[in-house]
């Protein structure tokens, strides 16, 4: 999952980047409200972390001009302390979820794969997909409860899929979902990761439809 994370502080930045990226997103960081609400427009981001107290333009702003732009990804808002006026007006602009400073990064990535899941339509921790199961918080892909023994890269494009099965998925919409802003989207690599998963889950649970992209079935 890609995450857009806001934050003027930057070592919060950077920690929250790193704890999103142990937690299984791929990030992209802003400091400032213009790059961030530009970004946030733009690119297909699962879901924001948002600070309310930025240069340039506010979280506020920026989430209202988002929201009436259409862009519907979950937002997760940091406000202070106390500070009700803030989650207020922070959910009246659409945010979804808060977290309160000073805050566990752990509380953050959790609440911010429970924000992914729910869009995607899951209310669970754990997806199935007939024989798989992905349990979102640790990061680990089961078959018949066997641990499979997949790459990063691997439980990325994975998972994924099985936040959307039955569903075609196409590379374009795989690679911008599983690189951060700063990546080459190589659509050759995500074909050669495909078929090593195909050798590890079993035939037939990942199907190619040619010229449009990828399913993931789960059978009855």
């Amino acid at each position: 999952m890609r995450c857009l994370i806001v934050e003027d502080d930057p070592t919060l930045a950077a920690q929250l980047a790193q704890a999103m990226t142990e937690g299984g997103f791929v990030t992209d960081v802003f400091h400032d409200g213009p790059a961030a609400e530009f970004a946030g427009a733009t690119e297909p981001y699962d879901v924001a972390v948002l600070d309310l107290g930025l240069p340039g333009m506010s979280g506020i702003e920026v989430l209202t001009r988002w929201r009436a732009q259409g862009v519907t990804m979950p937002v997760l808002i940091l406000t202070a302390r106390g500070d009700w006026s803030d989650k207020v007006a922070g959910f009246r602009a659409g945010a979804d979820d808060y977290a309160v400073k000073p805050f566990r990064l752990d509380e953050v990535v959790l609440r911010a794969q429970t924000l992914v899941r729910r869009a995607a339509g899951h209310a669970r921790v754990v997806l199935t997909a007939g024989p798989l199961a992905y349990d979102t918080q640790l990061g680990v892909i089961t078959r018949d409860g066997v641990a499979l023994k997949l790459t990063p890269f691997e439980t990325r494009i994975l998972g994924y899929l099985m936040h959307h099965p039955d569903r075609i998925v196409s590379r374009t919409e795989l690679s911008e979902h599983l690189y951060d802003a700063d990546s080459d989207r190589d659509f050759k690599s995500i074909e050669v990761v495909i078929g090593r998963l195909r050798r590890k889950i079993g035939d037939g649970l990942i199907e190619t439809r040619r010229g449009e992209g990828y399913v993931l079935r789960r059978p009855a």
